[in-house]
Formats: structure tokens, sequence, C-alpha cells
């Protein structure tokens, strides 16, 4: 006997109007109208934001998307290139270090990949070599990027970012953070469109933290429901960012609660992919989601089911 209902979701939960909810990655298809995709990270760079080069390595970088994806993860965002202010990279070595990874992983698994890159001759590498996705923190800095993506008909992530590719933005400013960041998208999104990007093939992030302070990284999560009100599945990178740090006075190894609390806060705001450092735990709290909305069964039904209070599974 099934116990899922109808998608009908209950206040205070936000449903977005998705332009188009079922999305098709290669082998795998989401539909974001009852399902959260959990984004896991690996970062082939010797100066990652969360790891410090634990994934450089080949062997490492392929070891921890193969893992990821054994742990629940739904899709891997594979990238060479930190945010980070910094130099630049070429396209031929920001390759050397993505393609390897999406060749071995796409090889191994049917995992869904991105890869997290700004420059078009990189992107359209990965797409050959097996990725899915193109994750562009960038927000479209190069627009040669969305004829790549539109000619081989991988999707893309726009993200709002305000600085130019690896270069500082002091002091960002904003009258009404979450309104400027909706309209920035919303923009690029058009721009992807009238390059040939299918609208179904679009997914936009507000860049938590990126180019943004933390009670502006705040307000986006309060309000995230106006970013997925644009229509295109809407993408929460909250994992161990600074926000959570100077919120709760943490270093980044004890973030994890507050990582998980961002995530399900964006999820109620119509967030549809979390990219997420932690995959099980992640999984846990996306799937925990998931069955309060309605949208996923209880792995299995024993407390108070009977005559007898059966007691918890271990």
């Amino acid at each position: 006997m099934t116990i899922l209902q109808p998608p009908v979701t209950a206040a205070p939960f936000h449903t977005p109007p998705l332009l188009h909810p079922v999305h098709d990655f290669g082998p795998r298809t989401l539909d974001f109208s009852r399902h959260v995709a959990l984004m896991a990270i690996v970062n082939r760079t010797p100066d990652s934001f969360y790891d410090a080069g634990a994934t450089f390595a080949l062997d490492a970088a392929v070891g921890a998307a193969l893992a990821a994806a054994r742990d629940g993860a739904d899709w891997v965002d594979i990238g060479g290139v930190p945010f980070a202010p910094g130099p630049a990279l070429s396209a031929e070595e920001e390759s050397d270090r993505v393609v390897p990874v999406i060749e071995a992983v796409a090889a191994r698994s049917d995992v869904i990949i991105s890869v997290d890159t700004f420059l078009p001759e990189v992107a359209a590498r990965a797409i050959a070599a097996g990725a899915h996705v193109v994750n562009d923190t960038t927000g479209l800095a190069n627009p040669g990027l969305a004829e790549v993506v539109a000619q081989t008909g991988a999707h893309l992530v726009i993200t709002h970012s305000l600085a130019k590719p690896r270069t500082v933005y002091p002091r960002p400013s904003y009258v009404d953070v979450v309104s400027e960041v909706a309209a920035f998208l919303r923009e690029k999104a058009e721009l992807a469109i009238s390059l040939g990007v299918a609208p179904e093939k679009i997914i936009v992030d507000p860049g938590h933290d990126l180019n943004k302070n933390t009670l502006h990284t705040l307000e986006i999560t309060r309000r995230f429901n106006e970013i997925a009100d644009l229509g295109f599945p809407a993408l929460a990178a909250v994992s161990n960012k600074d926000f959570i740090g100077e919120t709760l006075n943490q270093p980044k190894a004890d973030r994890l609660a507050g990582s998980l609390a961002s995530g399900v806060i964006c999820i109620l705001g119509g967030a549809r992919i979390l990219r997420m450092h932690n995959v099980a735990e992640s999984a846990a709290a996306i799937r925990m989601t998931e069955a309060v909305l309605g949208w996923r069964e209880p792995a299995y039904l024993l407390h108070n089911m009977g005559d007898v209070n059966e007691p918890a599974q271990p």
C-alpha cells in the first residue's frame, strides 16, 4: 500500500512554478516537481576552498566522485579552478585537470556530471568526455559558453556573481539583494536562450557568498522563493560557506549542521538542487525533507503500525 499523496505542498513550503519540471541528463531523468537533487563537489585543485587539495590527484578525484555516487549523490560537480581570486589557468591546463576525471567517472557510473568552468574550450572538451552540465559561476561572463552548451545540448547552470573571473570585488553593495540577483539571473537566462540554449536546459543559482556578504546571503536564503519563482530549477550552493562560519562563529570543519539547516531552508523555499560537500549527511537531510513533503515513502513502517509497538530497526 502506497502512502504517497498527490504532489500538493502544504504551507509554509514553497512550490515553484517550474516551466519544465522534468529534465533529462544523459541516462538519468529528474522530476524537480517532487525531487531534490544532491550535487556533490569534487575539486581537482591544489588549493580548493574546503578540502585544500585532498582530491587534486587523479585517482583521489575519481574515487571521491564514485564514492559520492555510492553515498547518495545524484550528481557530481567537477572543477579544476577555484572561484576565489587568483591567477588565470589556461584552457589546456584546466582541461588536463577535469577531462580525465569526467572520462573515468562517466565510464564507471551513470551519475550526472557537471563541469565547473567558465571557459568555452574547457566546456566543449568536458561535454565530449561525458559531462551533462556546464556549471558557470561567472554568470555568462563569456557568452561563448552558452553557444557551446547550445551546440551540444548540455544543461547550463547560470550563477549570479559580479566580479570578472578570479578577481576581487570589494565591498559588494545592493539596494535589494534578492530582487537584484533575480533580475540578473532572468537577464542572463534570456541571453542564454537568445544564444540557442533551450529553456528546459537552464538552471539558476543565486550564488550564496559570491560577491555577497553574510547579511546578503542570509537574505537570499530567507527569500529563496523569489529565486525559485523565475521558473527554472534553482540550485543552492550553501555547503560550509563563510556566511555559516560568520553566523555561527565556526571554522569550516564545524559547519555541517549549519550547512544542512541552510540547505533545508532553501528546499522549503523552492530549491531543487543542493550543492554539498558532506554527501551521506546531505542525502539523509534531503530524503527526510522529501518525505515530509510527501514525495518519498519512508524506508519501512513499524512504529505504531500493529497491535504491538515494534521497536525501530537499528
